[in-house]
């Protein structure tokens, strides 16, 4: 089993205790290589509700680091406060709890989201 099925895998096993309503939507994190994107989703309706990444024109350059994390975290923040969205339940992705997905997580928290 690669690195990439393992973590197909892990995030299988948390979905199936975390999903997201219209009143504590899930806040989804995936991670690849040169970026990072982060949704907030109402599973129920299967719409996504506010998203960020570092492709974004503000962030573009840093790519993949743990700063680009953190300005991706105060983004999502910031747009899902403006929908009045302060709660959330947080999915990681399968990604160990460490480096850009704590940095992301974090600067949200900072931002005013709860979770």
């Amino acid at each position: 089993m690669d690195k990439s099925s393992a973590r197909k895998r892990r995030h299988l096993r948390v979905r199936n205790k975390v999903t997201g309503t219209p009143a504590r939507p899930r806040l989804s994190v995936h991670r690849s290589a040169k970026n990072i994107f982060v949704q907030i989703i109402d599973d129920l309706s299967g719409h996504t509700l506010v998203s960020a990444s570092s492709l974004e024109p503000d962030i573009r350059g840093n790519g993949g680091n743990k700063e680009a994390a953190k300005l991706v975290g105060e983004l999502v923040a910031t747009r899902a406060l403006e929908k009045e969205i302060k709660t959330v339940v947080f999915d990681r992705g399968g990604y160990q709890y460490h480096g850009r997905i704590k940095e992301l997580a974090e600067a949200a928290r900072d931002k005013g989201l709860i979770f």
